[in-house]
């Protein structure tokens, strides 16, 4: 239900710091085309193809940290939050899930084919200016997070063969820099795939090296805890000096549980690829308790397997520390499905923030040569690929600019933390809830009103806790 402010307002311009406008609603039509044929591409994404765009989104660089987070929260607090975010994400993209069709959710002809028309619908243009401005933070943020990844993995390789050839002890260690930038030519070149529904091949591929490179690390772990014949850890977590560092440390690790779960400002844009009957709603609820269950599973055996492999002593990035375990081969092997999987994630999230742009664009200079025309280029053994100028500067310089910010604040932690804020309280909680309460009607002060912003009031507090340790992890890491 659209409240009384946002219906009376005029529509938010095409972009005010990247926020979209929802597309103008279809004309009345009947139902058997209405789904495939209202004023978009004719969709054809199923359950299987969403929970690939799922797990490609959500199994990222994030899962690799879990470890580490377990370390520092122990065997009692490290699996229960996993738990707990699990619920909460999936509760939350329920949510949003019932906001893409309005004012009916499974046949109402008025389509938000984004997180921020969404918003706009329901709580107004300026919410929708807000969740604007944070969704291209995140979006961005996690560009800079899958770098740094990237960087790591193959910092990783070079070393283990380094190690391979020459002894432990060999200076071939060329550093972070160069394979950041080598990852931001590759996506140079990915990001000009014209949009999201263009990439069903891209998600699949990504899907299953992230399914190659958790299990590699969790059959790892499990390896070395038989080898050690003794499970590491403690139920309180790694020991600190002083009571201070250890609210820091968990502060962090409850940072990186928080990004490695929420997906919640791309389930639109995924729910958008679905063909309908049945609904996209349904399709996109079963999608998501799919993904959801199958990507505990591995955070929970990864988190608990590398814990109990390395207790004390887990790495920040888990496949960083089986430099001397298990054949090195297969560690490398699973440092390369992990950047392939961050080739097509970092693409799963920008291709929202693409998007916006490209819409303004044309909005805004209908006529222009720069922004309307497309060019194609053909290349042997492949298809025609379309380019177009203003994409190809506009996603250049994006791609640069992330790169440039990873190469200035490579703390992989820390980085994953800041995020976390970022995306789980404002995008994953506050507008999820805001939407539902308005969209039912539910009277203030009410019993399910009071429920709902308890729950609110309690991640926001959870979310300030978590921000204020990522920001002590940086400081500490960059003036140590």
């Amino acid at each position: 239900m659209r409240g009384a402010t946002a219906t009376d307002e005029e529509p938010i311009p095409l972009l005010q710091l990247g926020v979209a406008s929802p597309p103008p609603s279809p004309s009345p039509m009947a139902v058997d085309d209405l789904f495939n044929s209202d004023q978009s591409d004719k969709r054809t994404g199923n359950t299987w193809t969403a929970s690939a765009h799922i797990i490609t989104g959500v199994i990222g660089s994030g899962v690799l940290s879990l470890a580490w987070s377990m370390a520092q929260l122990g065997w009692i607090w490290g699996p229960l939050l996993m738990l707990l975010f699990a619920a909460v994400t999936l509760f939350s993209s329920f949510l949003i899930s019932n906001c893409y069709r309005s004012p009916d959710p499974d046949y109402g002809p008025s389509r938000n084919t984004s997180y921020i028309a969404a918003v706009q619908s329901n709580l107004g243009k300026k919410n929708a200016w807000i969740c604007g401005v944070l969704i291209q933070m995140n979006l961005y943020g996690t560009g800079v997070a899958y770098t740094i990844t990237t960087a790591l993995c193959l910092r990783a390789i070079e070393r283990s063969n380094c190690d391979k050839g020459n002894g432990s002890d060999a200076p071939c260690d060329s550093g972070n820099g160069w394979y950041m930038l080598l990852f931001g030519l590759v996506q140079i070149f990915m990001s000009q795939i014209p949009d999201f529904h263009s990439m069903e091949w891209v998600s699949i591929a990504a899907a299953i090296m992230s399914f190659a490179y958790s299990s590699i690390a969790l059959g790892l772990g499990a390896a070395k805890v038989i080898g050690n014949r003794a499970v590491q850890g403690s139920l309180v977590g790694v020991s600190t000096s002083t009571a201070m560092q250890k609210v820091w440390r968990v502060s962090q690790a409850v940072g990186d549980v928080a990004f490695a779960y929420p997906y919640t400002m791309i389930v639109l844009e995924i729910q958008d690829t679905l063909k309908s009957p049945p609904s996209e709603r349904k399709t996109m609820k079963k999608a998501s308790a799919f993904s959801i269950c199958i990507t505990t599973f591995f955070y929970l055996s990864c988190g608990g397997f590398g814990y109990a492999a390395f207790g004390d002593q887990t790495p920040g990035d888990l496949l960083t520390g089986f430099g001397d375990f298990g054949p090195r081969w297969l560690i490398d092997f699973a440092n390369a499905c992990v950047v392939l999987h961050l080739i097509g994630g970092y693409q799963v999230y920008s291709q929202p923030l693409f998007a916006m742009v490209d819409k303004w664009m044309a909005n805004q200079f209908p006529r222009s040569s720069f922004v309307a025309t497309n060019h194609v280029a053909k290349v042997p053994s492949l298809p025609p690929l379309s380019l177009n100028v203003q994409r190809l500067v506009f996603r250049t310089a994006y791609v640069a600019s992330t790169t440039g910010v990873a190469m200035s604040f490579p703390y992989f932690n820390q980085v994953l933390g800041i995020l976390g804020t970022i995306n789980f309280w404002p995008l994953a909680i506050y507008f999820p809830v805001e939407m539902w309460l308005r969209q039912n009607k539910v009277s203030p002060w009410s019993k399910m009103w009071t429920i709902f912003r308890s729950f609110s009031v309690v991640c926001f507090i959870v979310n300030l806790y978590i921000f204020a340790g990522s920001i002590e992890g940086i400081l500490a890491a960059r003036f140590s």
